[in-house]
């Protein structure tokens, strides 16, 4: 029986912890790709992160609201699991460095095993944003006090600058 799964669906996981503007744009371009976007949060119990999963899920949906064909769900779990019981093809990932290139393709091939018929498409970084990451963020946002709030504006999305910040405070 040939599995019935939407090649015009991808999903977009992550942690989003916190969502950057690199996430954004990953965000808004796959969203010119595919006729439906989803955005996974991963809820991972082992990991404290510095938003709950309700305030990252607020922050997307903001973020997200002028895109009709995007939608943004919490899921606990594989990614593959979710991306397939969402009746997706394709999970969209974005790679920055050739660090995250080498980690992605692992991550990809373990997918591929799991669940054949799910492939995985990589947009690169923009240039702009291939420099961002959570760790830099977060340094940035722990070190930078009152200068933050402008600092973290070439990084995050205006929604989230306030209430990371009022995580430091």
């Amino acid at each position: 029986m040939v599995e019935r799964l939407n090649p015009c669906h991808a999903v977009y996981v992550g942690s989003f912890d916190p969502l950057t503007l690199g996430h954004q744009d990953i965000i808004y371009r796959g969203a010119r790709i595919f006729a439906h976007l989803t955005v996974g949060i991963g809820i991972n119990p082992d990991k404290k992160p510095l938003f709950s999963s309700e305030d990252r899920l607020q922050m997307l949906q903001e973020i997200v609201e002028p895109l009709t064909n995007v939608k943004v769900e919490c899921f606990h779990g594989l990614a593959v699991k979710f991306v397939k019981s969402r009746e997706a093809s394709v999970i969209l990932r974005g790679v920055r460095t050739l660090t995250d290139i080498e980690s992605e393709f692992t991550l990809s091939l373990s997918n591929r095993a799991l669940e054949p018929n799910i492939e995985t498409v990589f947009l690169m970084a923009s240039e702009k944003y291939s420099h961002i990451s959570s760790t830099l963020i977060r340094q940035i946002a722990a070190m930078g006090r009152d200068a933050a709030a402008e600092h973290l504006k070439e990084f995050l999305p205006a929604v989230v600058i306030a209430p990371l910040l009022s995580k430091y405070r």
